[in-house]
C-alpha cells in the first residue's frame, strides 16, 4: 500500500544524479484532512445516514420536547479540542446528546413557533450540497443556475414579470433588510451609498402595529431608526386600517417628511392576519412607495389553490420576502427576496472589485453575479435543497399540505367555539390559533394560559407558545407542520383542558 512518507524512485524515464534518489511528490499532503482510507469514512457514513432516516421515521414514538439534563449540557462547556477524537465517537456524542434534546419542529405536536418540519428529501440534499461545497457568490458553474431556475419559478408563483430577479438569504429577517436598502436607493438614489441618509430628507416607513419586529431592527441597522416605522392600527381582524396609513402618509408629506417604503404583511406572526395587499399596492401606486411584502408566514400560500385568493395583490408588489423553510419544508435556512426589477438589486448592491473581474470565457465568466444583486460574497447552495424539494414533491402536494395546515387550524377553532372552557381570542385567517382556558366561559387567566404552555412542553406530547393578544396572554397554536394530524389537535385540547383544570381555582 502506497505510504506517503517514504521516497519512491522516478519514473519519469531520467536517470538520477548520483548518489541521490529521485522522488516524487506524495500522492495525499500530509496535512489533508482526508482519511488515509475511504472504507472506514464510507461505513460511518453509512450508520449516520441510517441513523438519521431512524429518528425521522420513529419521531410520532419519542417526545417533542424534553429538557436537557445537567451531564447533557456539560457537553457544551468542554474545552476547544486540540488532538483529533475518532470520528464514531462525536457522531456517539450527537446521538446522546443533541439528538433527543433538540428544539422539535420536526415532530406533528410542534405547534408553538412558525418553524418548518423538513423532509428526508431536503436532508439527503443538504447533504449533497455539504459534500459538493459550493459557493454561490459567483463564477460560471451549475449551482449558479441551478439558483437562477429557483428565481424563474418563484417569478411564476408569483405572477412577477421576467425582469424580476432575486436571490437566497438565510431568511426573511434579513430579505426585509435587503428590501429597505432597495427601497431607500430607489428614493434617495444610488448616490445614498456614498453620502448616506444623512444628506438625505427624513425617510418614513409604514406598516401595521402587527408587523414582524425583524423590520424595525432592519431600520435600525440601515441608519434610519426605528422611529422612521409608523405603526398603523389594525382592524378587528388584525389587518392594517388602510384609511389610517393614508392619513399618516399624507401629514408626513406636509411635515416635510418623505414616505419610501409601505410594508404588507402576509400573514402576521401573531395571529396569521393578511393585510388587504390590492388596497396597499393601490395606494403605494398613488404615493410612489416602494411596496413590499412580508410573507415569511403566509406567502408560499400561493401553492394552494385554496389559500391563493387570500393573497390577492401579492403580484402586484415591488417585492416580497419569504421563506423556504417554513411552509415550503426545505431544511433551514432557505430565505428568498423576489424584486419586480432586477436593476433595482444591482442599484443597491453592485460593486466592481479587481479580484471578482470578469471573463468572456472559463470559470470567471458568468456575466452578473450573485454578489452583485445581494450583501454576500460567501453564499451556500441553499438552491440545492429547495430545487431537490420542488422537483421530488411538486407544488401540488406542498399547497395541499399547506391547505391541510390551515383547515386543521379551523377545526381547532370550530372545537374551541363549542367547548365551555375555551376561548378563542383571534380571528383564525390562516393557520395560527390563539386561545385561551377560560373556566366556564368565564374571561380567561393569563397566569394560568402561562402555565398550561409550560405543562404541555414538559409533558412532551405538543408544544404550542404563548403570545399576547391585545395585552392578554394567549395560547398559540401555529400549524406549519406537514406531519400534524388530527390526532395531535386532539392531544392538543385534551392537554389544554387537562392542566388549566388543574390550575383553575374554582376546580
Amino acid at each position: 500500500m502506497f505510504d506517503p512518507a517514504v521516497p519512491v524512485a522516478s519514473d519519469c524515464g531520467e536517470s538520477a544524479s548520483p548518489g541521490f534518489e529521485t522522488v516524487r511528490a506524495p500522492r495525499r499532503a500530509p496535512t489533508s484532512l482526508d482519511p488515509a482510507e475511504w472504507s472506514s469514512l464510507r461505513a460511518q457514513g453509512h450508520q449516520m445516514l441510517d441513523d438519521m432516516i431512524d429518528h425521522l421515521e420513529g419521531l410520532s414514538g419519542e417526545p417533542v420536547w424534553r429538557p436537557a439534563p445537567a451531564h447533557v449540557r456539560a457537553v457544551a462547556r468542554e474545552a476547544l479540542p486540540v488532538a483529533p477524537t475518532d470520528l464514531s465517537s462525536v457522531h456517539a456524542t450527537f446521538m446522546e446528546a443533541i439528538l433527543p434534546y433538540a428544539g422539535g419542529n420536526l415532530h406533528s405536536g410542534f405547534m408553538g413557533w412558525v418553524q418548518g418540519a423538513g423532509t428526508p428529501v431536503g436532508m439527503l440534499a443538504e447533504m449533497l450540497s455539504g459534500g459538493l461545497n459550493a459557493n454561490l457568490g459567483g463564477r460560471d458553474h451549475m449551482p449558479i443556475l441551478i439558483e437562477r431556475q429557483i428565481r424563474d419559478w418563484v417569478r411564476e408563483i408569483f405572477a412577477f414579470p421576467e425582469g424580476a430577479d432575486g436571490l437566497f438569504l438565510t431568511g426573511t429577517s434579513q430579505a426585509n433588510f435587503v428590501a429597505l436598502l432597495v427601497a431607500r436607493t430607489r428614493t434617495c438614489g444610488m448616490a445614498v451609498r456614498q453620502s448616506g441618509v444623512a444628506k438625505a430628507a427624513r425617510l418614513v416607513a409604514y406598516a401595521s402595529n402587527e408587523v414582524h419586529g425583524c423590520v424595525p431592527r432592519a431600520l435600525e441597522m440601515a441608519g434610519l431608526g426605528s422611529d422612521a416605522l409608523t405603526r398603523v392600527a389594525t382592524d378587528d381582524a388584525g389587518r392594517i386600517d388602510v384609511a389610517a396609513l393614508r392619513a399618516f402618509i399624507r401629514a408626513d408629506r406636509a411635515a416635510g417628511l418623505t414616505p419610501f417604503l409601505l410594508i404588507g404583511t402576509a400573514g402576521t406572526v401573531n395571529s396569521g392576519a393578511i393585510d388587504d395587499l390590492d388596497a396597499l399596492a393601490d395606494l403605494a401606486s398613488e404615493e410612489g412607495l416602494h411596496f413590499h411584502i412580508d410573507g415569511a408566514l403566509g406567502a408560499l400560500g400561493m401553492l394552494s389553490p385554496e389559500i391563493a385568493p387570500l393573497l390577492r395583490g401579492i403580484e402586484r408588489a415591488d417585492s416580497v420576502a419569504f421563506d423556504f423553510h417554513k411552509w415550503g419544508h426545505v431544511p433551514y435556512d432557505a430565505g428568498f427576496l423576489l424584486v419586480r426589477e432586477g436593476g433595482w438589486l444591482k442599484d443597491t448592491f453592485a460593486s466592481p472589485a479587481a479580484y471578482l473581474t470578469r471573463a468572456e470565457t472559463g470559470l470567471a465568466a458568468g456575466g452578473d453575479w450573485p454578489c452583485d444583486i445581494g450583501p454576500d460574497l460567501s453564499r451556500s447552495f441553499r438552491a440545492l435543497k429547495t430545487w431537490f424539494t420542488l422537483k421530488t414533491y411538486g407544488t401540488e402536494a406542498l399547497g395541499a399540505s399547506i391547505a391541510e395546515n390551515c383547515r386543521i387550524a379551523r377545526g381547532l377553532a370550530e372545537r374551541i367555539a363549542v367547548e365551555p372552557d375555551l376561548e378563542l381570542l383571534a380571528p383564525v385567517a390562516l393557520n395560527i390559533v390563539c386561545f385561551g382556558y377560560a373556566p366556564g366561559g368565564v374571561g380567561g387567566d393569563g397566569v394560568i394560559n402561562r402555565a398550561i404552555v409550560e405543562d404541555l412542553h414538559a409533558a412532551g406530547r405538543v408544544a404550542p407558545s404563548l403570545t399576547l393578544i391585545k395585552g392578554r396572554p394567549a395560547i398559540r397554536a401555529a400549524f406549519v407542520n406537514h406531519r400534524t394530524t388530527a390526532d395531535d389537535l386532539d392531544a392538543l385540547v385534551e392537554g389544554v383542558l387537562r392542566f388549566g383544570a388543574r390550575h383553575s381555582p374554582r376546580r
